[in-house]
């Protein structure tokens, strides 16, 4: 288990908050989460196993954008709730299309929003988590530190 840490620590330290996960692989490669105090997108396409520290590209998510990916995210963290309540089996993952109609029509609408533009910043985000559940529908157990990559 790793270590985890409380909210007033983690903000204390420089961390921000992750608020939506669109994939995990060995650790996070692609969501939405606060850098300088804003939402952005980062993304992270090197999947090799290092402890480190890992560099994404990150960019702004507009408001829209936030207010949809964070209903969809609801909708994924509500199925979750059921799933580990042992409720509902993986078929039902809004994710597989067909299933949430709201679900599928958000992810049209947000795949522009998803694609990394050319001038996307570069920057490594250091993880920790926290001691809460790992999927809620106000965002992830994990915070990231982000700083310039070197």
């Amino acid at each position: 288990m790793a270590e985890t840490w409380d909210e007033v620590q983690l903000i204390a330290d420089g961390f921000e908050r992750v608020y939506v996960e669109l994939e995990w692989y060995d650790g996070p490669r692609f969501g939405l989460a606060d850098v300088d105090g804003r939402p952005h997108y980062f993304q992270n396409d090197d999947y090799s196993d290092a402890d480190e520290a890992h560099e994404y590209r990150v960019w702004p998510a507009d408001e829209t954008a936030v207010k949809l990916e964070r209903e969809q995210w609801a909708i994924y963290a509500r199925w979750n709730q059921r799933y580990e309540a042992g409720t509902v089996t993986t078929e039902s993952h809004p994710g597989h299309g067909g299933i949430d109609a709201r679900y599928d029509e958000l992810t049209l609408l947000l795949a522009p929003h998803r694609q990394a533009p050319d001038d996307a910043r570069r920057l490594v985000g250091e993880l920790r988590f926290d001691a809460g559940a790992r999927y809620r529908v106000e965002g992830l157990d994990y915070w990231f530190r982000w700083r310039p990559n070197r």
